[in-house]
């Protein structure tokens, strides 16, 4: 399989979940200016919205929207438990977290990048603190349904790991701080940060982009 990805953007949550589950998944980056991909081909003709992730399966058949491909990942291996089983209440949470994610925080936090974005940023940042708060106040152990990694958390790490960028400060909420320090522990959310360039901060406990870096650069890219 191939993961269509930019280094540290949302594609990161499937390529974490990945390689919790053992698949071999080959990394395609795209380039965000030209949208040409590391191996030459026009990623329009892949995904006509332009953005990342999308997983090409061995068939040729592709999947797009992050939410979606980290589900279709994890039922490859049931048995790890990081989606849980179809038609239970326990999948339905786990599918509710992703909608929350992608829709409380992921968009508003994408358009907090965006400087076209300016005149509502202070109403954006407001609406993300608020979701954050509330966040917080739901977590009951290291991950969002208690002591198992599920999909959701990948997702969860990949977006708040956007924080200082937007100028959100993790430390106001201080079980989302140790949420980060419990996923970024994992060996293998830490391979999938190595292998996509990123690096640590300076007290070595999270995995970052570096300040200026034009992989998370703002100008109307998602990441």
């Amino acid at each position: 399989m191939k993961l269509y990805m930019h280094a540290g953007a949302c594609s990161l949550s499937p390529h974490i979940v990945s390689r919790e589950l053992g698949l071999p998944i080959e990394l395609i980056e795209v380039d965000r200016k030209t949208h040409r991909t590391s191996d030459g081909e026009d990623f329009f003709a892949i995904n006509g919205n332009g953005y990342v992730p999308v997983l090409e399966l061995p068939d040729g058949e592709t999947l797009s929207e992050g939410p979606a491909i980290v589900q279709y990942l994890a039922d490859l291996r049931p048995e790890s438990g990081l989606m849980p089983e179809p038609g239970s209440v326990a999948r339905t949470k786990a599918q509710s977290w992703l909608n929350f994610i992608t829709a409380e925080l992921h968009k508003p936090m994408v358009m907090l990048f965006n400087p076209a974005y300016a005149p509502a940023h202070a109403a954006l940042k407001a609406l993300v603190d608020k979701r954050l708060t509330w966040l917080a106040s739901q977590l009951r152990g290291p991950f969002l349904t208690g002591e198992q990694f599920s999909v959701a958390d990948a997702y969860l790490f990949v977006c708040l790991n956007w924080s200082p960028w937007i100028g959100i400060d993790l430390a106001n909420w201080p079980a989302l701080e140790a949420f980060m320090a419990s996923v970024a522990a994992r060996p293998k959310v830490q391979e999938a940060l190595e292998a996509e360039g990123l690096g640590r901060k300076a007290d070595g406990s999270l995995f970052y982009v570096p300040q200026g870096s034009p992989r998370l650069a703002a100008g109307g890219v998602r990441p």
